[in-house]
């Protein structure tokens, strides 16, 4: 390999390196189909509500419905794929800040035995104001 090509490999290596997330937090859970997962979202003086399910899996696809501060999605994710994750922006804002608080759900896998999809939840918090607490069901 010639000098340059070796520049910016080190280089795209060190600046990986130095821009890997900490994040704030980490929930591995466990889902049976249709089972609904409740998350406050608190920061400043705002309360959010976090909800996940899935509905099916299907030829290694996990359907995933979501709902957060009353915005309701869907998402496909594959756990071999690039699409085994969503972003969830937490906080609304007008700029496109890349450092905004924000949670990751990764698709880790699926049980068979127990019919249950195993999800990781991250809490991506720069400012530190942002907290993730699972409402527990009765």
């Amino acid at each position: 390999m010639n000098f340059i090509t070796r520049f910016f490999l080190t280089l795209s290596i060190i600046s990986s390196v130095a821009y890997t997330l900490d994040f704030k937090q980490t929930e591995i859970i466990r889902l049976k189909k249709d089972e609904q997962k409740k998350f406050l979202v608190k920061y400043q003086e705002f309360i959010k509500l976090f909800e996940l399910r899935w509905t099916l899996y299907k030829n290694g696809g996990l359907i995933i419905h979501r709902s957060y501060d009353k915005i309701i999605s869907q998402n496909i994710l594959y756990k071999r794929y690039k699409n085994n994750s969503f972003r969830l922006k937490l906080k609304s804002s007008k700029s496109s800040n890349r450092n905004e608080a924000y949670l990751l759900v990764k698709f880790e896998e699926f049980d068979f035995k127990t019919d249950e999809a195993v999800l990781k939840l991250f809490l991506y918090d720069n400012e530190g104001d942002v907290s993730l607490k699972e409402i527990k069901h009765k």
